[in-house]
C-alpha cells in the first residue's frame, strides 16, 4: 500500500489539475511532498524500529500514514493536498523500514533471503507498477479522490492485525538522531525545490540560486552532525564498502529514471495518445506482469548465472527501453512504440532489482539491519524525488527551445502536441542517461559477495 501510493496518483494527475487548478509544477510536487518526505525520514524511520520496536513503530507509521490519505481525499486545495501528500510520506517513512529489516532480521544470508527478497521485490516494484492500472481504475469509476480514501480501510484493517500476526522484536538501546532527519528532509527539500523551480523560472532567478544555496548549506549540516553525533541515522560505516555505495549510487539512478517515465508516459498516454485514465491503467498491465514474473524468476536465476551477472543482464534491456521512448513523436502509436519499451523496463527492472537489494545488504549484522534497509529505501525515494526535480527541469528547457523554433504551417494545437511531445521526448532521453549511468556503476564498482546457498 506504501509503495503504491508513490505511483497511484500518476494517472490521476489530469484529473487532479482539473479539480484543484494546479499547474505542471504542482502537479510534480503532489509525487515529490511524498517522495521528499518518505526519503527524509526513512533513516529516522528505520532508528526508531530498532530502539522502540519495529512492530509498534510500523503501527504507529501506518496509522499516520491512513489518517493523511483520509485528508488527501477529503482536500479542497492545492495546498491541503501537498500537505497531506507530505504527512502520508511522513507515516511511510516510520512504517516501511521495519518490513525490509524484517526480513533482513528472519532470514540468515543465503537461498532463504533470497527468495523473501525476491518476494519483497515483486511487490514493491509491482506495487508501483499496479498503481497506475487501480489509478485508472479509480479516477475513471469514481474519482481521483477515491486513489486516496481506498487506503483507509486497509490500514485499518493491517493496523488491526498486526499483533497477531507480527512478533514484538526486541528492543535495542539507543537515541534517535533528530538533528540528522531534519537537516537531512530540509537539505533535500530546498535542493528538489530548486530544481523544480529552475524549470519555472530558469537558472538564474534569484529564487533559485537561494534555494541550491540552502540545499548545500543544510546537506553540508548534515554531514557535519552525522560525523560527530555518537548514534547517527547514517551509519558511516555502511558508507565504507565500496560495492554498497554503488549499489545505493545505481539504486539512485535507476529509480530516478524510472519515476521521471511513470511520470512523464502516463501525461503522454492521456494526453497525446487520448487514452481514457482506464485505458492509460490498461496500458501498464504489460510492464507490469513483465516485471512481477521476472521478479519472481530471479531468485531462480542467481544461483546458476551469480547476482552480479544477472545485475548487469537486467539493466542492459532498461537501458534500451529508456532509449527507445526518447524517440517517441506526435506520430508515435501503442503499439510499438509504448508497448515494446515498457516490457523492455518491467521484464529488467524485475531481474535487476533483486540482485541489486542482496548488494546492499550483503555482511549487515542483524542489530543493523533497521538503518541498512532505510538506507536502501533512502535512495529509492531520494533518487524517485532528485530524478523527477531534474527530468521536469530538463522538460521545461526542452519545451521552451521548442516553443521557440516551431515547425512552419502548423495549427494551435499541433503547435502544442509538437512542444509537450519534445520535452517529454528529451525527458525520456535523459533518464535513459541515468540508467547507462547505472549500469556503468555496476559493471565498474558493484561486487556481491557469494552468500552459502546461492550464487553470487
Amino acid at each position: 500500500m506504501i509503495v503504491l501510493d508513490l505511483t497511484v496518483v500518476n494517472v490521476a494527475l489530469p484529473s487532479m489539475a482539473t479539480g484543484l487548478h494546479l499547474s505542471a509544477t504542482g502537479l510534480s510536487w503532489v509525487l515529490s511532498a511524498y517522495t521528499l518526505t518518505f526519503g527524509g525520514l526513512l533513516l529516522l524511520g528505520g532508528r526508531a524500529g530498532d530502539i522502540l520496536g519495529r512492530r509498534s513503530v510500523f503501527m504507529a507509521g501506518l496509522a499516520l500514514f491512513t489518517i493523511a490519505s483520509l485528508a488527501g481525499g477529503l482536500a479542497t486545495s492545492s495546498g491541503e493536498l501537498l500537505a497531506a501528500r507530505a504527512i502520508q510520506g511522513a507515516g511511510g517513512a516510520i512504517a516501511s523500514p521495519a518490513v525490509l529489516a524484517t526480513i533482513v532480521a528472519s532470514f540468515p544470508e543465503g537461498r532463504e533471503r533470497v527468495r523473501a527478497l525476491g518476494i519483497f521485490t515483486a511487490v514493491t516494484m509491482g506495487g508501483s507498477s499496479l498503481g497506475l492500472v487501480l489509478g485508472g481504475m479509480i479516477t475513471q469509476w469514481a474519482s481521483w479522490r477515491w486513489v486516496f480514501f481506498v487506503n483507509v480501510p486497509i490500514g485499518a484493517a493491517v493496523i488491526a492485525a498486526a499483533p497477531r500476526l507480527l512478533a514484538r522484536p526486541q528492543r535495542q538501546p539507543g537515541r534517535l538522531d533528530i538533528a540528522g532527519a531534519v537537516t537531512s528532509t530540509a537539505g533535500m527539500a530546498a535542493l528538489v525545490y530548486a530544481f523544480i523551480h529552475a524549470a519555472a523560472s530558469g537558472w538564474a532567478s534569484a529564487t533559485t540560486v537561494a534555494a541550491f544555496a540552502a540545499a548545500a548549506v543544510l546537506l553540508g549540516l548534515f554531514v557535519a552532525v552525522e560525523s560527530r553525533t555518537a548514534e547517527p541515522i547514517t551509519p558511516l560505516w555502511l558508507l565504507r564498502d565500496r560495492s554498497r555505495v554503488a549499489s545505493y549510487a545505481a539504486r539512485l539512478l535507476l529509480v530516478g529514471g524510472m519515476f521521471g517515465m511513470f511520470f512523464f508516459l502516463t501525461q503522454f498516454i492521456q494526453d497525446v495518445l487520448r487514452f481514457s485514465p482506464l485505458q492509460a491503467g490498461l496500458a501498464f498491465v504489460p510492464m507490469t506482469g513483465a516485471l512481477l514474473a521476472m521478479s519472481r524468476l530471479a531468485p531462480r536465476l542467481i544461483p546458476r548465472f551469480g547476482a552480479r551477472r544477472l545485475l548487469v543482464a537486467g539493466l542492459v534491456p532498461v537501458v534500451a527501453g529508456m532509449t527507445w521512448l526518447g524517440h517517441v513523436s506526435t506520430g508515435t502509436g501503442y503499439v510499438p512504440g509504448i508497448l515494446v519499451p515498457m516490457l523492455l523496463l518491467g521484464g529488467g527492472m524485475g531481474i535487476a532489482f533483486v540482485p541489486l537489494t542482496m548488494a546492499s545488504l550483503t555482511g549487515v549484522p542483524a542489530r543493523d539491519s533497521g538503518a541498512a534497509a532505510s538506507m536502501v529505501n533512502v535512495m529509492q525515494q531520494v533518487g524517485g524525488a532528485l530524478g523527477l526535480a531534474i527530468l521536469v527541469t530538463i522538460f521545461g528547457t526542452a519545451r521552451r527551445s521548442a516553443a521557440a523554433h516551431q515547425p512552419a504551417g502548423l495549427t494551435a494545437a499541433q503547435q502544442a502536441s509538437h512542444v509537450l511531445v519534445h520535452g517529454m521526448s528529451t525527458a525520456f532521453s535523459a533518464a535513459a542517461v541515468f540508467d547507462l549511468l547505472a549500469l556503468l556503476v555496476v559493471i565498474l564498482a558493484v561486487r556481491i559477495r557469494q552468500p552459502e546457498g546461492a550464487a553470487g
